[in-house]
């Protein structure tokens, strides 16, 4: 292995053709955003951003988990205003990683969890594994971009449905009514990562680097005007009494 950073809760590593794959691997806690995440997360992050050796990045979880979003805690505390909502620094470092970014998600990826993955280029789903836009199901509006990010990789109508409802889906049940790459089955998502990443590789990184610009142009300038937006709503939405018991009491994590 031609780099290796081992976290506690993230890993990132990278081979001699610049393949880098950051791995969430907090099993215990089902890779949720807690705060030491986070901070581990922009850690691994700034260092695929500043290693100008690494050509393409690959992000995946674990088998089950890719990523289940904030916390129960960390959504109490954020509706109590104890600390401040940082998660939405990960998914702006996430667009803005200068090399192509592919998202193997092979386990379930809940609301911030599955923003992170929509900020991918290229994002692979798992047949087996549920995804979802949980927000509105604890009471309060989506973050961290996803109310944009989503249609990059479905329709409006279908990204409107899933922040409404809450609801999860299958990967299976959405083959054919979207925009992701691949949907396969489990066992075959990191391969089929693993392929697209060599094929790219090969390729200069200078000219990786400035498609990568020119390609996540329009997204980059979304999410900024997404967010205050999003910011707004969520003082809206969290200035609520009630707030509190909801998200007590519908808190899953997928």
């Amino acid at each position: 292995m031609d780099f290796f950073k081992n976290h506690s809760l993230v890993t990132l590593t990278a081979d001699e053709a610049g393949i880098a794959t950051m791995q969430m691997k907090d099993v215990k806690g089902k890779n949720g955003l807690t705060p030491h995440f986070i901070e581990e997360l922009i850690t691994c992050i700034t260092e695929v951003k500043n290693n100008e050796t690494f050509k393409v990045l690959i992000m995946t979880g674990t088998p089950d988990v890719f990523n289940s979003g904030a916390d129960l805690d960390t959504l109490v505390k954020l509706c109590k205003k104890e600390i401040k909502p940082v998660d939405i620094i990960l998914s702006k470092m996430m667009l803005d990683i200068p090399i192509p970014v592919i998202a193997a998600m092979e386990g379930h990826a809940i609301g911030g969890g599955l923003a992170l993955g929509l900020c991918a280029d290229i994002a692979i789903l798992a047949e087996e594994s549920r995804y979802g836009c949980s927000f509105m199901n604890m009471g309060f509006t989506p973050g961290m971009g996803i109310t944009k990010l989503m249609e990059h990789y479905m329709s409006p109508a279908i990204a409107q449905e899933m922040q409404y409802t809450g609801m999860f889906y299958q990967g299976r049940h959405l083959i054919g009514k979207t925009n992701f790459n691949y949907i396969l089955p489990k066992a075959d998502v990191l391969d089929k990562a693993q392929q697209l990443a060599e094929a790219m590789s090969d390729k200069p990184r200078k000219a990786l680097s400035v498609l990568k610009r020119y390609q996540s142009m329009t997204r980059r300038k979304t999410f900024e005007e997404t967010y205050s937006i999003e910011t707004m709503m969520h003082e809206l939405t969290f200035d609520q009494t009630e707030i509190l018991k909801t998200i007590q009491e519908n808190y899953v994590k997928y």
